[in-house]
């Protein structure tokens, strides 16, 4: 194999570490997700599970020789490059030193024998450093607007004024400066009501649920201020997220876990592909990578978030802004990207912006 700049070179590897370090380059340089290797390899004739690609790579042992075929060419290598691949693999196995150096910590030393499958998407989120970030910063709370009620004074027609003309005169004029205060009010809430495009507080088009903070539990994640809701496309394997009308059935169902203080992992339950994790690829080290479904434990994805209230001081929070954790593009956030009005519009890492703008969500707790 003559490979180029960015091609994962095996010969390079000098102990099993460095060989599973460059089998997760081969995957980063695909852009392929565990969901879509295990397709690709199927079509082929070969057996990749899904998880069992994950377990290999968060693994510093050597695959089995069936395995790494099997991986290998799901990731697009040509024949040339898959007997690279197994050569270097069974020269690594046949050097008893560095196995002895990178020996697995469950006590498994022979690299031929690596049978046990864990399932990342059972990693108890616990696992996390909590002490890795601060919380969410707290919401602005609301304020409320006081009522003044004045009471003209009473008394029926012909009965005589008991107040001297000079008071008479003053309680009149406090009268008329209370109804023009009130004008002026209505006034300011009128210029604020088309300020905000008719549709009411936070720009919520009329009828609209207001946001709702994240907690543990199952959710439904709506875009806040519509009738969006966050789902997959039935029938295909990419695991890219949408927004979609909320009355449309779930899929798949999502949950909120906590990995440490002010940390989230936001849970998938597919049908078709089982438990998985939200996440941002490849680290998110490519700006607009998308914001899809696959398998938790991928140590490639970013599966952390900070979900950062927004608003001002004058009013509540809006919504929750989706931030990764970690993303190599820092600045970002969890984005509703193309015609926002649209159903299927994809969600992306995108900037985040100061209007927020198609970054605000809100997490409905379902019974």
């Amino acid at each position: 194999m003559t490979p180029g700049r960015h091609t994962p070179d095996p010969r390079e590897a000098r102990t099993p570490a460095e060989f599973l370090a460059r089998l997760q380059a081969l995957k980063d340089r695909s852009g392929l997700t565990y969901r879509e290797l295990s397709v690709r390899a199927e079509a082929r004739g070969d057996v990749l599970p899904r998880s069992t690609v994950a377990n290999m790579l968060a693994r510093a042992t050597l695959p089995r020789e069936e395995l790494l075929t099997a991986f290998v060419r799901a990731c697009g290598a040509t024949p040339d490059e898959l007997a690279e691949w197994r050569t270097v693999r069974t020269e690594l196995a046949g050097r008893g030193a560095y196995r002895t150096a990178d020996a697995d910590q469950d006590g498994d030393t022979d690299p031929d024998t690596d049978t046990a499958d864990v399932d990342p998407a059972r990693t108890d989120p616990a696992d996390a450093d909590p002490a890795e970030t601060a919380g969410p910063p707290p919401a602005w709370p609301g304020h409320e607007a006081a009522a003044v009620a004045v009471a003209a004074p009473q008394g029926g027609p012909g009965t005589p004024s008991r107040t001297p003309p000079a008071t008479s005169r003053i309680r009149r004029a406090l009268v008329a400066a209370v109804a023009v205060a009130g004008l002026v009010l209505a006034g300011f809430s009128v210029v604020a009501l088309l300020r905000d495009g008719g549709t009411g507080r936070a720009g919520r088009p009329p009828g609209t649920p207001a946001a709702v903070a994240p907690a543990v539990g199952d959710v439904r994640i709506r875009v806040t201020g519509t009738d969006f809701c966050l789902a997959e496309r039935r029938g295909t394997r990419t695991g890219q997220v949408h927004q979609v009308p909320c009355a449309e059935p779930d899929f798949p169902r999502y949950s909120l876990a906590t990995v440490g203080t002010g940390r989230w992992r936001i849970v998938s339950d597919h049908p078709d592909f089982g438990p998985g994790c939200s996440g941002i690829p490849s680290g998110g080290r490519i700006p607009d990578s998308a914001y899809e479904d696959s398998e938790c434990g991928d140590p490639s994805r970013v599966e952390a978030f900070a979900l950062e209230p927004y608003g001002t001081p004058e009013g509540a929070v809006r919504g929750y802004r989706i931030v990764p954790v970690g993303s190599a593009t820092p600045g970002t956030c969890v984005t509703v990207v193309g015609d926002r009005e649209a159903a299927w519009a994809k969600l992306a890492q995108a900037p985040c912006t100061p209007d927020a703008a198609g970054q605000l969500f809100s997490f409905e707790r379902r019974d």
